[in-house]
């Protein structure tokens, strides 16, 4: 297969061949949802870094057909859930069926046995329904009636929600939220790019136009490459300054980050670099990720809600405070 040869593989490639499939699917995600590099750019680190993805912001974004054109830009099994108050567990999970004809009750597997999972509004569910994805997300696996079922390979979680201000949603409990490698606001468009968007839906939407770039075995092959990805001890140390920063600041942060947001952080910064076409992370890598990948992980006190403070502008606060190593 040439390098130009963007038809769809079945078997291994070659890395140069695989880089070249992921620029080609983040161009078209870029026609898709509009204005909008940044955010596409990191959920491609989050899928090559195995993470999933928290969506927020107020309804009409773009939310759901940005989650929609990932999915179908990989040659993956894709299943979406709606998630309203009445949704219970088994509905995620799956249930027992029972059939008469052997008086024995047999398991109907739910939509969560997917590869992309879309779960569309995650917090319009009760805290009880939330929690059922929580083996699955930190896992891969789900537990059912004594037995054990691994999901995937790949398996990824595109979550979007709206602000809790609404009506009618419930938050995220910590331990949720900490599952979600990433947490990604889209915000308005411009006003130019606002108008291109409504003559790009004229005839048809740019949706219709994709397809599936990359295959299982490809996002296997470029997972793995990610594991090879090196990071100076340099780096490593000034990503544990950043997490540190986070901890030291107990008039304002109840907790903060976890091991795991670490350890997010770190392979995370190792997939930028392989996006980016290095076999190496920078400060830069750990500098441009921290925010997305941290802010939702702290839990702040009470009183900076009420002075108006949030998340992503104490991360970034934080963020910048800590001095960046040369590279």
């Amino acid at each position: 297969m040439s390098s130009t040869d963007l038809s769809l593989p079945r078997t291994g490639q070659p890395l140069e061949v695989l880089q070249q499939r992921l620029k080609v699917l983040q161009e078209t995600l870029n026609r898709v949802i509009l204005g909008k590099p940044e955010v596409i750019e990191l959920m491609l680190v989050a899928l090559l870094a195995e993470g999933h993805i928290l969506l927020e912001d107020i309804p009409g974004i773009g939310k759901t057909t940005l989650a929609k054109a990932f999915a179908r830009s990989l040659d993956c099994v894709f299943r979406r859930i709606q998630f309203t108050p009445d949704l219970l567990p088994g509905d995620v999970i799956g249930t027992s069926i029972y059939n008469p004809a052997d008086q024995s009750f047999h398991f109907q597997k739910g939509p969560i046995f997917t590869q992309i999972l879309m779960a569309d509004e995650i917090n319009r569910a009760s805290p009880r329904t939330q929690s059922s994805l929580l083996e699955a997300m930190a896992e891969r696996q789900v537990t059912f009636d004594g037995q054990r079922t691994m999901l995937g390979p790949p398996f990824m979680v595109i979550a979007t929600q709206n602000p809790v201000e609404y009506q009618g949603t419930y938050p995220l409990p910590e331990a949720q939220l900490d599952r979600f490698m990433m947490r990604l606001e889209l915000g308005y468009p411009k006003p130019e790019l606002e108008l291109d968007m409504l003559y790009s839906q004229l005839d048809s939407h740019p949706l219709d136009d994709v397809v599936p770039l990359l295959s299982p075995h490809d996002l296997a092959q470029l997972q793995a490459r990610v594991h090879q990805v090196h990071v100076a001890r340099d780096a490593a140390i000034y990503l544990l300054k950043i997490i540190e920063a986070t901890r030291q600041r107990p008039a304002e942060i109840q907790l903060g980050v976890s091991p795991r947001g670490s350890l997010a952080l770190f392979q995370a910064a190792r997939a930028r670099a392989l996006l980016q076409d290095r076999d190496f992370v920078t400060p830069e890598d750990i500098h441009q990720l921290a925010v997305p990948i941290l802010a939702h992980r702290l839990i702040l006190r009470s009183q900076l809600s009420l002075q108006g403070r949030n998340k992503v502008e104490l991360m970034q606060e934080l963020v910048a405070g800590v001095p960046v190593p040369l590279a």
